[in-house]
């Protein structure tokens, strides 16, 4: 019981961390007006355009070989034209190169909205990425919106789009007067300090000037009043802070090229069956909370086939 009250909501007026990739998913997939609302005054200020309407779309697009890669949309979505978009929320930096892998997801996105025939006829597509941190070490823009274009600026057919925003340059601007700040930095800055109490007055100012702002500020509040929100969230923090510590542990011991090496090559088995342990451990429990496998995924550096495997075989032992 004593536990239960611990992992609920740690205060009356608390906000769910909308960074999260399981929050950030809720305030827009609720299949409701006001949630589809918040989803496309989001993508209009990403894209700089105004989106009329758009349904949410299966997030788990077909592999067009078996061994293809897997991968999952956080959020996806097919504007009224047949555009189509996919959005997520990167909350750290990875060891593999994000910027290679918004390209595959846009490609991706691309291939599924290609019409069947020898006329390429597509619509365009845009891979948003929402980052808690700089994709790129030399360009600290706010937002950055890349194209296939040639050395001399010359676009190709401008189909395939990618976006990335960062929010640890718009976080820059808390404080700046509420008329001055475009639709893009208000939903930036109300993503990172919405769950910071001392900043409500501010994101307070900045909802109300942005109805799409204002119906996801609504979202966040209900769902904050679900202990069982707080669960899942606090789940998936403790998991991090599993998986970061042992890490961190290994890097600290100078072994962090070995650990790499031991789970390609085989060698130092020992640090390598330690750290699976745990990351399967943490999986197993997060989807037994309730956790998605796309989620669970994502939080643990895992590829959602090894998680389906570990749910399944987790299954027999549960019965």
């Amino acid at each position: 019981m004593a536990e239960q009250k611990l992992m609920g909501r740690p205060s009356p007026t608390a906000i769910l961390n909308p960074r999260l990739d399981v929050n950030f998913k809720a305030l827009f997939t609720q299949g409701t007006k006001e949630s589809d609302a918040a989803l496309q005054s989001f993508i209009s200020a990403a894209i700089g355009r105004k989106i009329k309407s758009l349904k949410l779309d299966p997030n788990e697009p077909p592999a067009d070989t078996p061994s293809q890669m897997q991968m999952s949309f956080d959020v996806a979505v097919t504007f009224d034209d047949g555009e189509k978009a996919d959005i997520e929320i990167q909350g750290r930096d990875r060891e593999y190169d994000f910027k290679a892998r918004a390209e595959i997801q846009a490609a991706r996105l691309l291939n599924n909205n290609a019409k069947k025939g020898g006329n390429y006829d597509a619509k365009k597509v845009f891979q948003i990425s929402v980052l808690n941190f700089h994709v790129s070490r030399d360009d600290k823009s706010q937002v950055s919106r890349y194209t296939m274009k040639s050395q001399s600026g010359a676009e190709l057919a401008g189909r395939l789009n990618v976006v990335f925003i960062d929010l640890l340059e718009i976080k820059k601007l808390f404080g700046t007067p509420v008329e001055q700040l475009t639709p893009l930095q208000k939903w930036g800055l109300f993503l990172s300090y919405a769950d910071d109490g001392s900043k409500t007055e501010y994101i307070s100012q900045i909802a109300k000037s942005e109805e799409g702002i204002m119906e996801a500020d609504r979202i966040a509040q209900r769902m904050s009043e679900e202990d069982a929100n707080w669960f899942r969230q606090n789940s998936i923090d403790i998991a991090r802070r599993d998986y970061n510590s042992t890490m961190e542990h290994y890097q600290q011991m100078g072994l962090e090229k070995g650990l790499k090496q031991g789970m390609q090559q085989g060698i130092q088995q020992g640090i390598q069956q330690g750290l699976q342990q745990k990351t399967e451990e943490a999986a197993r429990n997060l989807a037994a909370n309730g956790v998605s496998e796309e989620i669970i995924a994502k939080s643990l550096n895992l590829q959602i086939e090894d998680v389906r495997k570990l749910i399944n075989e987790a299954a027999p032992a549960q019965a």
